[in-house]
């Protein structure tokens, strides 16, 4: 007599804390180039949103013009989305957030929508400290329009047709850091584990978090010669710490040599720990990040990690001390003044 063997009963669905799956943090099918480092990012974005329990409908997602541009489409599907003009959605993203503080706010970039026709929207989002997780895909060249070299491209660095850049590169992260912006990161996107560790740091983190996340461009700019291709990042990344986040909701008690580990503490309760790779360095001395990335600049490499926190400044919604309610909500009568009023005025300044 033959006996059948029963298959196993199929695994049930892991869910978050909230009791979401992780299907309902995704978006649509990628139509970018296959191996294109954006891509990656995208799986790190749904994995820390996932992970942190964040509902989709509290967020909202912003972008610009360019490759990176297309990537909140792909991520978050049902959560509210806004693709402005090129260089502007630092604007998009400070009017949404006074008009619902109660949105968590993130913005996709790239190179070029930020260091080039966006910088001057950049520098004034860094210095209002926006209550925004703002991530520059960082691949040093215009993918859009056939590769042309990017303001982040480095001096020295190779086109595939072999033209040179002869230009000094803007490095956004030292730029960040001395416009006051309260967290300050670069990562890798083919480095999943730091990638992952930071983006949840920075859900946490309340203030502005800028994450410059370098991406190979596939197509234009990952050949021999490019200092932001996967071999050439494999190559000269050197982490300046290995980052271990702990999350609110998690009452993990690790084990740390207080000498070589940073603990800080971010907004929300969450511990972002900070096992140092170089020494005496400091996350929360921005003088000190400044030197640590110049250092790094010299040596021809690319300094990746938690370059500064600051969880002590306010940010710009707290500085306008707004009501606790949403503004788009109120009724008009709460928002818009009487005529005695606008005649009380008129009065003091005549």
């Amino acid at each position: 007599m033959s006996t059948a063997t029963k298959p196993p009963a199929s695994s049930p669905s892991k869910a978050n804390r909230i009791g979401l799956e992780i299907a309902t943090y995704r978006g649509g099918k990628t139509t970018l180039c296959a191996g294109c480092g954006h891509n990656a990012i995208t799986e790190r974005i749904i994995e820390a949103f996932f992970e942190m329990g964040v509902r989709p409908s509290q967020v909202i997602k912003l972008s610009g013009i360019g490759c990176s541009s297309k990537a909140p489409a792909y991520f978050l599907a049902s959560s509210h989305g806004f693709n402005g003009v090129h260089g502007r959605m630092p604007s998009i993203a400070t009017g949404s957030l006074l008009g619902n503080q109660t949105l968590m706010a993130i913005g996709i970039s790239g190179d070029g929508d930020t260091a080039s026709i966006g910088m001057g929207q950049f520098v004034h989002l860094m210095r209002r400290n926006v209550p925004l997780i703002y991530i520059i895909e960082d691949n040093g060249c215009y993918g859009l329009t056939k590769g042309q070299f990017s303001a982040t491209a480095d001096l020295g660095s190779k086109q595939k047709s072999g033209v040179i850049n002869d230009l000094p590169a803007i490095d956004t992260c030292a730029l960040a850091i001395e416009l006051g912006a309260t967290f300050v990161a670069r990562s890798f996107s083919g480095d999943k584990k730091q990638l992952l560790a930071i983006l949840k740091a920075a859900i946490a983190h309340r203030g502005i978090a800028m994450l410059d996340v370098i991406s190979p461009c596939v197509t234009f700019n990952d050949h021999e010669g490019s200092t932001k291709s996967y071999a050439y990042m494999k190559e000269h990344d050197d982490p300046l710490q290995e980052i271990d986040f702990v999350p609110f909701f998690q009452n993990i008690e690790v084990n740390y040599d207080p000498g070589e580990t940073q603990d800080i503490q971010l907004h929300d309760g969450s511990h972002l720990r900070l096992r140092k790779l170089a020494p005496d360095f400091d996350a929360t001395d921005h003088l000190k990040a400044l030197l640590a990335m110049e250092a790094a600049k010299e040596r021809n490499e690319v300094l990746t990690g938690v370059f500064y926190v600051n969880t002590h400044r306010k940010d710009f919604v707290e500085l306008l001390n707004l009501v606790d309610e949403p503004l788009a909500t109120l009724p008009e009568e709460r928002v818009r003044p009487g005529r005695e009023v606008l005649e009380e005025i008129m009065e003091e300044l005549r």
